[in-house]
Protein backbone atom coordinates (compact mmCIF):
# COMPACT_ATOMS: atom_id res chain seq x y z
CA UNK A 1 0.00 0.00 0.00
CA UNK A 2 1.46 2.89 -1.09
CA UNK A 3 1.34 5.62 1.40
CA UNK A 4 1.94 9.94 -0.43
CA UNK A 5 0.38 12.94 0.87
CA UNK A 6 1.70 15.47 -1.25
CA UNK A 7 -0.11 17.04 -3.71
CA UNK A 8 0.02 16.89 -7.46
CA UNK A 9 3.30 19.51 -8.82
CA UNK A 10 0.28 21.28 -10.77
CA UNK A 11 -2.38 21.29 -8.51
CA UNK A 12 -0.30 22.63 -6.04
CA UNK A 13 0.68 25.22 -8.30
CA UNK A 14 -2.98 26.15 -7.67
CA UNK A 15 -2.99 25.59 -4.29
CA UNK A 16 -0.31 27.87 -3.79
CA UNK A 17 -2.40 30.73 -5.65
CA UNK A 18 -5.23 30.43 -3.69
CA UNK A 19 -3.18 30.98 -0.28
CA UNK A 20 -1.93 34.00 -1.64
CA UNK A 21 -5.28 34.97 -2.94
CA UNK A 22 -6.80 34.55 -0.14
CA UNK A 23 -4.09 36.28 2.25
CA UNK A 24 -3.81 38.94 -0.36
CA UNK A 25 -6.96 39.69 -1.78
CA UNK A 26 -9.73 38.36 0.52
CA UNK A 27 -9.08 38.47 3.71
CA UNK A 28 -7.94 42.13 3.49
CA UNK A 29 -11.52 43.30 2.76
CA UNK A 30 -12.92 41.79 5.26
CA UNK A 31 -13.01 44.92 8.11
CA UNK A 32 -15.12 47.16 5.74
CA UNK A 33 -17.61 44.56 4.43
CA UNK A 34 -20.39 45.50 6.06
CA UNK A 35 -20.08 48.81 4.76
CA UNK A 36 -20.66 48.03 1.21
CA UNK A 37 -24.28 48.51 -0.53
CA UNK A 38 -24.85 46.44 -3.32
CA UNK A 39 -23.39 48.08 -6.13
CA UNK A 40 -19.74 48.95 -4.42
CA UNK A 41 -19.83 44.70 -3.36
CA UNK A 42 -20.31 43.69 -6.99
CA UNK A 43 -17.65 46.42 -8.28
CA UNK A 44 -15.38 44.45 -5.49
CA UNK A 45 -16.38 41.26 -5.84
CA UNK A 46 -16.82 40.17 -9.76
CA UNK A 47 -12.92 41.03 -10.57
CA UNK A 48 -12.50 38.63 -7.84
CA UNK A 49 -14.46 35.99 -9.78
CA UNK A 50 -13.09 36.33 -13.04
CA UNK A 51 -9.05 35.80 -11.39
CA UNK A 52 -10.67 32.67 -10.32
CA UNK A 53 -12.51 31.87 -13.26
CA UNK A 54 -9.64 32.13 -15.14
CA UNK A 55 -7.46 30.06 -13.22
CA UNK A 56 -9.99 27.49 -13.20
CA UNK A 57 -10.92 27.09 -10.16
CA UNK A 58 -14.89 28.42 -10.03
CA UNK A 59 -17.51 25.48 -8.79
CA UNK A 60 -15.24 23.14 -8.22
CA UNK A 61 -17.70 20.99 -5.99
CA UNK A 62 -19.50 20.34 -9.84
CA UNK A 63 -18.70 17.94 -12.35
CA UNK A 64 -17.44 19.56 -15.77
CA UNK A 65 -20.91 18.65 -17.62
CA UNK A 66 -22.32 20.79 -14.72
CA UNK A 67 -20.23 23.88 -15.27
CA UNK A 68 -17.52 22.93 -12.63
CA UNK A 69 -14.21 21.57 -12.74
CA UNK A 70 -14.47 17.69 -11.97
CA UNK A 71 -11.94 17.90 -9.41
CA UNK A 72 -13.35 15.73 -6.47
CA UNK A 73 -13.86 15.76 -3.40
CA UNK A 74 -10.29 15.12 -2.17
CA UNK A 75 -8.92 18.29 -4.21
CA UNK A 76 -12.11 20.00 -3.25
CA UNK A 77 -11.06 19.60 0.68
CA UNK A 78 -7.36 20.94 0.09
CA UNK A 79 -8.80 24.18 -1.31
CA UNK A 80 -11.72 23.93 1.78
CA UNK A 81 -8.56 24.36 4.19
CA UNK A 82 -7.54 27.29 2.18
CA UNK A 83 -11.10 29.39 1.39
CA UNK A 84 -12.55 28.39 4.94
CA UNK A 85 -9.61 31.07 6.42
CA UNK A 86 -11.97 34.16 4.85
CA UNK A 87 -15.95 33.67 5.31
CA UNK A 88 -16.63 35.27 1.88
CA UNK A 89 -14.12 32.87 -0.47
CA UNK A 90 -16.75 30.60 -1.16
CA UNK A 91 -18.61 33.37 -2.51
CA UNK A 92 -15.71 34.22 -4.98
CA UNK A 93 -14.99 30.98 -6.15
CA UNK A 94 -18.32 30.05 -6.68
CA UNK A 95 -18.95 26.97 -4.24
CA UNK A 96 -20.65 28.94 -1.41
CA UNK A 97 -23.75 27.71 0.61
CA UNK A 98 -26.57 26.92 0.33
CA UNK A 99 -26.13 27.40 -3.71
CA UNK A 100 -23.41 25.00 -3.81
CA UNK A 101 -25.83 22.10 -2.39
CA UNK A 102 -28.92 23.17 -4.35
CA UNK A 103 -27.15 22.77 -7.77
CA UNK A 104 -25.62 19.40 -6.68
CA UNK A 105 -29.57 18.61 -5.68
CA UNK A 106 -31.26 19.80 -9.20
CA UNK A 107 -28.47 18.07 -10.77
CA UNK A 108 -28.94 14.96 -9.45
CA UNK A 109 -33.17 15.34 -10.13
CA UNK A 110 -33.75 17.94 -11.93
CA UNK A 111 -35.50 17.65 -15.65
CA UNK A 112 -33.44 19.54 -18.53
CA UNK A 113 -36.29 22.13 -18.15
CA UNK A 114 -35.61 23.11 -14.34
CA UNK A 115 -31.66 23.20 -14.97
CA UNK A 116 -32.44 25.53 -17.72
CA UNK A 117 -34.60 27.76 -15.66
CA UNK A 118 -32.35 27.32 -12.50
CA UNK A 119 -29.46 25.38 -12.08
CA UNK A 120 -27.25 27.09 -14.87
CA UNK A 121 -28.19 30.77 -14.06
CA UNK A 122 -27.29 29.55 -10.29
CA UNK A 123 -23.87 28.21 -11.25
CA UNK A 124 -23.29 31.49 -13.20
CA UNK A 125 -24.38 33.72 -10.22
CA UNK A 126 -27.23 35.24 -11.99
CA UNK A 127 -29.78 33.73 -9.49
CA UNK A 128 -29.53 32.66 -5.83
CA UNK A 129 -31.37 29.90 -3.96
CA UNK A 130 -31.99 28.84 -0.84
CA UNK A 131 -32.99 25.41 0.68
CA UNK A 132 -35.89 25.33 3.38
CA UNK A 133 -36.53 22.42 5.36
CA UNK A 134 -36.22 23.31 9.29
CA UNK A 135 -39.46 24.53 10.87
CA UNK A 136 -40.09 26.27 14.59
CA UNK A 137 -42.29 23.27 15.93
CA UNK A 138 -40.65 20.61 15.06
CA UNK A 139 -36.93 19.44 16.02
CA UNK A 140 -34.86 19.93 12.98
CA UNK A 141 -33.03 16.50 13.81
CA UNK A 142 -35.82 14.90 12.96
CA UNK A 143 -37.19 15.71 9.45
CA UNK A 144 -39.68 12.67 9.48
CA UNK A 145 -41.61 15.63 11.69
CA UNK A 146 -41.91 18.29 9.22
CA UNK A 147 -45.69 19.69 9.23
CA UNK A 148 -45.06 21.90 5.99
CA UNK A 149 -47.64 20.37 3.30
CA UNK A 150 -48.72 20.45 -0.19
CA UNK A 151 -51.68 19.03 -1.98
CA UNK A 152 -52.37 18.60 -6.06
CA UNK A 153 -55.11 20.82 -7.56
CA UNK A 154 -55.45 20.16 -11.21
CA UNK A 155 -52.04 21.19 -12.41
CA UNK A 156 -51.00 23.06 -9.51
CA UNK A 157 -49.51 22.20 -5.98
CA UNK A 158 -50.86 24.00 -2.95
CA UNK A 159 -48.28 24.50 -0.35
CA UNK A 160 -49.27 25.74 3.30
CA UNK A 161 -46.86 25.61 6.30
CA UNK A 162 -43.42 27.79 8.22
CA UNK A 163 -40.07 27.57 7.85
CA UNK A 164 -37.61 28.88 9.44
CA UNK A 165 -33.38 29.59 10.06
CA UNK A 166 -33.60 29.32 6.19
CA UNK A 167 -29.94 30.80 4.51
CA UNK A 168 -29.88 33.86 2.37
CA UNK A 169 -34.12 33.17 1.40
CA UNK A 170 -34.73 37.15 2.22
CA UNK A 171 -32.24 37.72 -1.09
CA UNK A 172 -32.96 34.20 -2.83
CA UNK A 173 -34.54 33.98 -6.66
CA UNK A 174 -35.54 30.58 -5.49
CA UNK A 175 -36.04 28.57 -2.44
CA UNK A 176 -36.22 24.64 -2.27
CA UNK A 177 -38.59 23.59 -0.11
CA UNK A 178 -39.10 20.26 1.78
CA UNK A 179 -42.37 19.64 2.35
CA UNK A 180 -45.26 16.68 2.99
CA UNK A 181 -46.85 15.95 -0.17
CA UNK A 182 -48.28 12.28 1.25
CA UNK A 183 -49.09 12.13 4.48
CA UNK A 184 -50.21 8.32 4.07
CA UNK A 185 -46.69 7.13 3.05
CA UNK A 186 -43.89 5.70 4.75
CA UNK A 187 -42.43 8.28 6.97
CA UNK A 188 -39.17 8.95 4.43
CA UNK A 189 -41.52 8.66 1.61
CA UNK A 190 -43.81 11.50 2.91
CA UNK A 191 -41.67 14.49 1.37
CA UNK A 192 -41.29 16.07 -1.87
CA UNK A 193 -39.33 18.70 -3.45
CA UNK A 194 -40.61 21.78 -4.83
CA UNK A 195 -39.14 25.01 -6.06
CA UNK A 196 -41.29 28.13 -5.14
CA UNK A 197 -39.50 31.53 -6.94
CA UNK A 198 -39.38 34.93 -5.28
CA UNK A 199 -42.24 36.81 -5.55
CA UNK A 200 -45.01 33.86 -5.82
CA UNK A 201 -48.24 35.48 -3.95
CA UNK A 202 -49.02 33.62 -0.42
CA UNK A 203 -45.21 33.18 0.07
CA UNK A 204 -43.67 35.56 2.98
CA UNK A 205 -40.40 36.35 4.20
CA UNK A 206 -41.50 37.61 7.70
CA UNK A 207 -37.89 38.55 8.99
CA UNK A 208 -34.29 38.12 9.34
CA UNK A 209 -33.39 36.48 12.59
CA UNK A 210 -30.95 37.54 14.67
CA UNK A 211 -28.51 34.81 16.39
CA UNK A 212 -25.32 34.53 17.98
CA UNK A 213 -23.78 34.63 14.73
CA UNK A 214 -25.42 37.70 13.45
CA UNK A 215 -27.07 39.44 16.58
CA UNK A 216 -27.71 41.95 14.76
CA UNK A 217 -28.79 41.24 11.06
CA UNK A 218 -30.04 43.85 8.65
CA UNK A 219 -32.86 42.56 6.53
CA UNK A 220 -31.42 41.22 2.89
CA UNK A 221 -27.92 40.62 3.97
CA UNK A 222 -26.10 37.58 2.59
CA UNK A 223 -25.66 35.09 4.85
CA UNK A 224 -28.94 35.73 7.24
CA UNK A 225 -31.39 33.34 8.24
CA UNK A 226 -35.35 34.10 7.55
CA UNK A 227 -38.69 32.77 8.58
CA UNK A 228 -40.99 32.08 6.06
CA UNK A 229 -44.76 32.05 6.30
CA UNK A 230 -46.55 29.64 3.09
CA UNK A 231 -50.48 30.54 2.83
CA UNK A 232 -52.17 28.67 -0.09
CA UNK A 233 -49.13 29.34 -1.74
CA UNK A 234 -50.09 27.92 -5.90
CA UNK A 235 -46.54 27.01 -7.96
CA UNK A 236 -46.73 24.99 -10.98
CA UNK A 237 -47.36 20.63 -10.85
CA UNK A 238 -43.82 21.09 -12.90
CA UNK A 239 -41.84 22.48 -9.99
CA UNK A 240 -41.41 19.15 -8.41
CA UNK A 241 -37.64 17.83 -8.48
CA UNK A 242 -37.39 14.66 -8.86
CA UNK A 243 -40.49 12.18 -8.03
CA UNK A 244 -42.76 13.07 -5.49
CA UNK A 245 -42.12 11.11 -2.65
CA UNK A 246 -38.72 11.63 -3.16
CA UNK A 247 -37.38 14.33 -1.11
CA UNK A 248 -35.54 12.66 1.44
CA UNK A 249 -33.51 10.50 -0.94
CA UNK A 250 -32.51 14.05 -2.74
CA UNK A 251 -31.68 15.54 0.53
CA UNK A 252 -28.50 13.63 1.32
CA UNK A 253 -27.60 14.85 -2.03
CA UNK A 254 -26.88 17.82 -1.08
CA UNK A 255 -26.31 17.08 3.18
CA UNK A 256 -23.68 14.51 2.81
CA UNK A 257 -21.37 16.44 0.57
CA UNK A 258 -21.95 19.78 2.47
CA UNK A 259 -21.39 18.52 5.56
CA UNK A 260 -18.04 17.54 4.89
CA UNK A 261 -17.75 20.67 2.99
CA UNK A 262 -18.54 22.87 5.69
CA UNK A 263 -16.26 21.08 8.33
CA UNK A 264 -13.14 21.06 6.22
CA UNK A 265 -14.10 25.07 6.28
CA UNK A 266 -14.08 25.11 10.13
CA UNK A 267 -10.31 23.41 10.11
CA UNK A 268 -8.96 26.32 8.20
CA UNK A 269 -10.68 29.15 10.06
CA UNK A 270 -9.41 26.84 13.30
CA UNK A 271 -6.21 27.25 11.40
CA UNK A 272 -6.42 30.97 11.39
CA UNK A 273 -7.50 30.92 15.28
CA UNK A 274 -4.41 28.98 15.71
CA UNK A 275 -2.13 31.90 14.03
CA UNK A 276 -3.20 34.87 16.40
CA UNK A 277 -2.38 32.76 19.42
CA UNK A 278 0.85 31.81 18.42
CA UNK A 279 1.55 35.29 17.13
CA UNK A 280 0.08 36.25 20.74
CA UNK A 281 2.20 34.31 22.44
CA UNK A 282 5.38 35.60 20.99
CA UNK A 283 3.92 39.12 21.20
CA UNK A 284 3.00 38.98 25.06
CA UNK A 285 4.40 38.46 28.28
CA UNK A 286 3.40 38.41 32.40
CA UNK A 287 5.47 37.72 35.34
CA UNK A 288 8.70 38.60 34.07
CA UNK A 289 8.36 35.69 31.16
CA UNK A 290 7.23 35.33 27.86
CA UNK A 291 3.90 33.95 27.36
CA UNK A 292 5.75 31.30 25.35
CA UNK A 293 7.16 30.14 28.81
CA UNK A 294 4.24 29.89 30.37
CA UNK A 295 3.67 25.83 30.37
CA UNK A 296 -0.19 26.56 29.97
CA UNK A 297 -0.14 28.37 26.70
CA UNK A 298 2.71 25.94 25.46
CA UNK A 299 -0.29 23.47 26.53
CA UNK A 300 -2.76 25.35 24.51
CA UNK A 301 -0.77 25.45 21.56
CA UNK A 302 0.64 22.14 21.79
CA UNK A 303 -3.09 20.37 22.19
CA UNK A 304 -4.65 22.68 19.54
CA UNK A 305 -2.29 21.44 16.95
CA UNK A 306 -2.99 17.62 17.42
CA UNK A 307 -6.11 18.23 17.46
CA UNK A 308 -6.04 20.25 13.96
CA UNK A 309 -3.60 17.69 12.55
CA UNK A 310 -5.54 14.67 13.59
CA UNK A 311 -8.93 16.53 12.49
CA UNK A 312 -7.37 16.83 9.04
CA UNK A 313 -6.19 13.78 8.36
CA UNK A 314 -9.56 12.67 9.45
CA UNK A 315 -11.35 14.90 6.70
CA UNK A 316 -8.77 13.96 3.72
CA UNK A 317 -9.39 10.38 4.48
CA UNK A 318 -12.90 10.71 4.60
CA UNK A 319 -12.86 13.19 1.02
CA UNK A 320 -10.49 10.11 -0.47
CA UNK A 321 -13.20 7.76 0.46
CA UNK A 322 -16.16 9.90 -0.79
CA UNK A 323 -14.19 9.72 -4.39
CA UNK A 324 -13.83 6.05 -4.37
CA UNK A 325 -16.71 4.55 -2.93
CA UNK A 326 -19.70 7.85 -3.16
CA UNK A 327 -20.78 9.89 -0.04
CA UNK A 328 -23.58 7.54 0.61
CA UNK A 329 -21.02 4.73 1.21
CA UNK A 330 -19.04 6.90 3.49
CA UNK A 331 -21.62 8.49 5.65
CA UNK A 332 -20.24 7.46 8.98
CA UNK A 333 -17.29 8.68 8.23
CA UNK A 334 -18.59 12.50 7.21
CA UNK A 335 -20.73 11.67 10.20
CA UNK A 336 -17.03 11.98 12.52
CA UNK A 337 -15.88 14.47 10.43
CA UNK A 338 -18.48 16.79 11.02
CA UNK A 339 -18.99 15.86 14.50
CA UNK A 340 -14.86 16.10 15.34
CA UNK A 341 -14.29 19.32 13.62
CA UNK A 342 -16.99 21.15 15.06
CA UNK A 343 -15.35 20.07 18.55
CA UNK A 344 -12.22 21.38 17.14
CA UNK A 345 -13.05 24.93 15.66
CA UNK A 346 -14.40 25.60 19.22
CA UNK A 347 -11.50 24.33 21.12
CA UNK A 348 -8.98 26.22 18.82
CA UNK A 349 -10.98 29.30 19.17
CA UNK A 350 -11.64 29.22 22.64
CA UNK A 351 -7.77 29.00 23.23
CA UNK A 352 -7.12 31.79 21.03
CA UNK A 353 -9.52 33.86 22.49
CA UNK A 354 -8.14 32.89 26.07
CA UNK A 355 -4.22 34.06 25.30
CA UNK A 356 -5.34 37.43 23.96
CA UNK A 357 -7.77 37.81 26.90
CA UNK A 358 -9.56 41.24 27.01
CA UNK A 359 -8.79 41.59 23.55
CA UNK A 360 -9.71 38.49 22.23
CA UNK A 361 -13.00 39.35 23.94
CA UNK A 362 -13.68 42.46 22.26
CA UNK A 363 -14.77 42.86 18.76
CA UNK A 364 -11.26 44.36 17.80
CA UNK A 365 -10.15 41.21 16.83
CA UNK A 366 -12.33 38.62 14.53
CA UNK A 367 -11.82 35.47 17.89
CA UNK A 368 -15.28 37.03 19.34
CA UNK A 369 -17.44 36.41 16.51
CA UNK A 370 -15.61 33.46 15.22
CA UNK A 371 -16.31 31.91 19.02
CA UNK A 372 -19.91 32.66 18.68
CA UNK A 373 -20.19 31.24 15.31
CA UNK A 374 -18.21 28.57 16.35
CA UNK A 375 -21.52 27.61 18.70
CA UNK A 376 -23.19 26.67 15.58
CA UNK A 377 -21.25 23.94 14.00
CA UNK A 378 -22.66 21.64 16.20
CA UNK A 379 -26.28 22.20 15.49
CA UNK A 380 -26.23 22.74 11.59
CA UNK A 381 -26.35 19.61 8.76
CA UNK A 382 -28.00 17.60 11.45
CA UNK A 383 -27.38 18.03 15.36
CA UNK A 384 -24.08 16.23 16.76
CA UNK A 385 -26.51 13.97 18.84
CA UNK A 386 -27.87 12.25 15.38
CA UNK A 387 -24.56 11.71 13.76
CA UNK A 388 -23.05 10.13 17.12
CA UNK A 389 -26.24 8.01 16.93
CA UNK A 390 -25.67 6.68 13.38
CA UNK A 391 -21.37 6.63 14.09
CA UNK A 392 -22.13 4.28 16.94
CA UNK A 393 -24.97 1.94 14.74
CA UNK A 394 -22.32 1.88 12.16
CA UNK A 395 -19.61 0.47 14.10
CA UNK A 396 -21.63 -1.67 15.89
CA UNK A 397 -22.81 -4.20 12.45
CA UNK A 398 -19.25 -5.42 12.42
CA UNK A 399 -19.89 -7.23 15.90
CA UNK A 400 -21.73 -9.59 17.11
CA UNK A 401 -23.33 -10.81 20.58
CA UNK A 402 -21.76 -13.20 22.34
CA UNK A 403 -23.26 -15.52 25.03
CA UNK A 404 -21.55 -16.46 28.75
CA UNK A 405 -17.89 -14.88 28.73
CA UNK A 406 -16.47 -12.01 26.68
CA UNK A 407 -14.74 -12.97 24.04
CA UNK A 408 -11.34 -11.60 25.56
CA UNK A 409 -12.14 -13.21 28.87
CA UNK A 410 -8.49 -14.16 29.83
CA UNK A 411 -9.36 -17.45 32.01
CA UNK A 412 -11.73 -18.62 29.06
CA UNK A 413 -9.11 -18.43 26.57
CA UNK A 414 -6.26 -19.79 28.68
CA UNK A 415 -7.65 -22.90 28.75
CA UNK A 416 -8.44 -23.15 25.23
CA UNK A 417 -4.76 -22.09 24.71
CA UNK A 418 -3.55 -25.08 27.04
CA UNK A 419 -6.00 -27.33 24.99
CA UNK A 420 -4.69 -26.20 21.35
CA UNK A 421 -0.91 -26.40 22.31
CA UNK A 422 -0.85 -29.09 24.54
CA UNK A 423 0.64 -31.65 22.41
CA UNK A 424 3.38 -29.29 21.77
CA UNK A 425 3.81 -28.77 25.23
CA UNK A 426 3.92 -32.11 26.56
CA UNK A 427 6.99 -32.39 24.12
CA UNK A 428 9.41 -29.84 25.85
Amino acid sequence: MAWDFCSDSDFQTQLDWMEQFVAEELIPLEPILGELNASQWAAIMNPLKEKVKARGLWACHLEKELGGQGMGQLALAQMNLITGRCAFAQEIFGNMAPDSGNAELLAEGGTEEQKERWLWPNLRGDLRSAFAITEPWVAGTDPTQIQTHAHLDGDEWVINGRKWMITNASIADFIIFMVVTDPDAAPHRRCSMLVVEKGTPGMSITRDIPTMHHPTCEFGQIGNHAEIMLDNVRIPAANVIGEPGGGFVLSQVRLGPGRIHHATRWLAEAERAFDMMCERTLSRSSFGKSYAKHGMVQEYIADSRIELESARLLTLRTAWQMDRIGHRAARAEIAMVKVNNAKVLYNVVDRSLQVHGSLGYSADMPLEHMYRAARMAPLVDGANEVHKISIAKEQLKGYQAVEGWPSEHIPTRRQLALERFSTLLESV
